[in-house]
């Protein structure tokens, strides 16, 4: 789409001035499209009246369906979880990789109220109790599956009474109280648990189903995303359809997204980038969405990109770089590709060149935000400088205002660093059920407290400098070292330990660990990543692991991170940045 087709809503947005005022590091961004209070099934219903017959979502050699067929199907899939006993309100875990069943499920819980709740696929035992037990999931809808996960035989280690339960009762578990149902995608039938084609048999009231939709309200939570919290324990961002369905609107604004597009979506859908910004974005503007496979594969992803003709395509950067090293040794059609989004990292500028001139993608996006944002807080625009989408992530988006504070909370000045707050309609009502948490990270005025330093140009672009506290971003992967820090303690020979990021050129940041043994003990690095292999998700498992006789402190006895990692980028020769 050129310029000139834009819609009137997105020249007035493009056409803002959204440069800080008075030589202060706060913006607020254009009005431009008007901010709606629907519910998803409401957007949902207008899609299909305006583009019903149009593809909707395609998963390549599986299935393909309309909008219209959408609809039905997700009314199935909604009519067999009243069935089970599912209410407004009720919380239904979905842990599975990118199939059509997650989509499916996403929709559904979202027709009649239920509370989605998103596991990450690499959850292993103790990540998935806690979460579950955590929001009080009622039912879990898995697939049986994923790589080296076995899902069904980790549910049945933490639900040992699957075993002689009659899956149309409801399930009575020690450690899981909450859960009552569960529901697998696979063909064959699990002990104790109810097959996702059996929950779609049952034939749909459509009046009834109707009823509870008009019943919805766009102010109601329809979504919880774990994120990894810096006291230890994940924290539950609640979603409301008011945060989502605008935000899905805003971030495929920015790219020009139409019922005329097709996007191709090898990013997890348990995450906002696939299930807010990719999915939902498509529902918003009647564009289809390509799922290329149930896990990021380079050649599955371009070769669905050339089949299906795809115009958008969204990855983190070590996707792009893996596409364009494919892009070497296979010639594919790639000139239907025109944008996108890349996010979760930052972009080398050699990398946006390629993607732009080999990838065709000539109106790629930068995106920034978080989870409890709903998510993206800025973005860039398509006709935005390259140098622009690789130093900076964008400018704010439609109905929020963003500022950049001191140390002792006054607005900073323009062009210095300081903490990035965001206010609006996507900031979060909260952490599911943790109001002490909330209030340390949504002050009383609203204002979201991001955790990250930023800067503000004079043309409003912001860059993002750092980390108020020690996050570390691997592959586009969010890991706060405190979690798994608390998590090794559990260890019988470990005394102290301390985890952190150190440079890696692949995935932007490795994780090393610092383990100081309990005396009389031994133990290799081998033996602690076994001991986490089980219980924490693959990409949280140090990579690098060195035994120390003691760490590094202040004279207070606070561990000094920047000492190990200034040790670690010594002795391994890594480069800054």
């Amino acid at each position: 789409m050129h310029k000139q087709d834009m819609p009137a809503d997105w020249q007035a947005d493009r056409a803002a001035d959204l440069a800080p005022k008075d030589g202060l590091s706060f913006v607020v961004g254009t009005t431009g499209a008007a901010l709606r209070r629907l519910t998803i099934a409401q957007i949902m219903h207008e899609t299909v009246a305006k583009f019903g017959p149009r593809d909707a979502v395609i998963v390549p050699g599986v299935s393909r369906l309309t909008y219209s067929g959408l609809e039905v199907e997700t009314a199935r899939l909604a009519q067999g979880l009243l069935a089970l006993g599912l209410r407004k309100g009720d919380r239904l875990g979905l842990w599975s990789p990118n199939r059509l069943e997650w989509v499916l499920t996403q929709f559904a819980t979202a027709r009649i109220g239920v509370i989605l709740v998103n596991i990450n696929p690499a959850y292993r035992l103790t990540e998935l109790e806690y979460a579950l037990n955590k929001v009080g999931c009622k039912a879990i809808v898995l697939a049986e599956r994923f790589k080296t996960s076995d899902y069904v035989a980790m549910l049945q280690t933490l639900a040992p009474e699957l075993a002689d339960h009659d899956p149309h009762t409801p399930l009575n578990c020690a450690k899981l109280p909450a859960l009552k149902t569960v529901i697998t995608m696979g063909v064959a039938a699990q002990p104790g648990c109810i097959r996702f084609d059996e929950v779609m048999g049952h034939a749909v009231d459509l009046a009834a189903l109707r009823q509870i939709e008009a019943g919805l309200s766009c102010d109601d939570v329809i979504n919880i995303q774990f994120t990894s919290g810096t006291t230890g324990a994940p924290k539950g961002a609640t979603l409301t359809h008011y945060n989502i369905v605008n935000n899905a609107r805003f971030t495929t604004d920015r790219i020009h997204l139409t019922e005329h597009d097709k996007m191709c979506i090898p990013v997890p859908l348990y995450h906002c980038f696939g299930m807010v910004m990719g999915a939902l974005g498509c529902l918003t503007k009647g564009a289809a969405f390509v799922l290329p496979g149930e896990a990021f594969s380079p050649q599955e992803t371009l070769r669905a990109v050339a089949a299906e003709k795809c115009t958008a395509l969204y990855g983190v950067p070590t996707m792009f770089v893996a596409m364009l090293e494919h892009l070497e040794t296979e010639v594919l059609d790639l000139s239907s590709l025109r944008t996108g989004i890349m996010a979760g990292a930052p972009c080398p500028i050699e990398v946006m060149r390629a993607v732009i001139n080999q990838m065709h993608m000539s109106e790629v996006t930068i995106c920034y935000g978080m989870t409890e944002t709903s998510p993206v807080s800025f973005q860039s625009f398509t006709d935005d400088p390259i140098e622009a989408r690789v130093t900076t992530v964008g400018r704010v988006h439609p109905h929020l205002e963003v500022k950049i504070t001191d140390q002792d909370g006054a607005l900073a000045p323009v062009g210095e660093i300081g903490a990035l707050c965001t206010r609006g309609y996507s900031v979060m009502p909260g952490y599911w059920n943790d109001p002490k948490q909330t209030a340390e990270c949504i002050d009383a005025e609203g204002w979201m407290l991001t955790g990250d330093l930023a800067m503000l140009d004079r043309q409003g672009y912001c860059s993002i400098t750092g980390r108020v506290k020690d996050m570390v971003i691997r592959g586009g992967e969010n890991i706060y070292p405190r979690e798994i820090e608390e998590f090794l303690y559990r260890h019988e020979c470990i005394k102290e330990a301390q985890v952190f990021g150190i440079p890696d050129a692949k995935l932007g940041e490795a994780l090393c660990a610092w383990i100081v043994l309990r005396p009389g003990t031994t133990a290799t690095a081998q033996d602690i990543q076994d001991f986490c292999r089980p219980h924490i998700a693959y990409y949280k498992i140090p990579q690098i692991i060195r035994f120390v006789d003691a760490l590094p402190a202040t004279v207070t006895g606070k561990p000094q991170k920047f000492i190990m990692r200034a040790k670690m980028i010594e002795e391994l020769g890594l480069a800054e940045g």
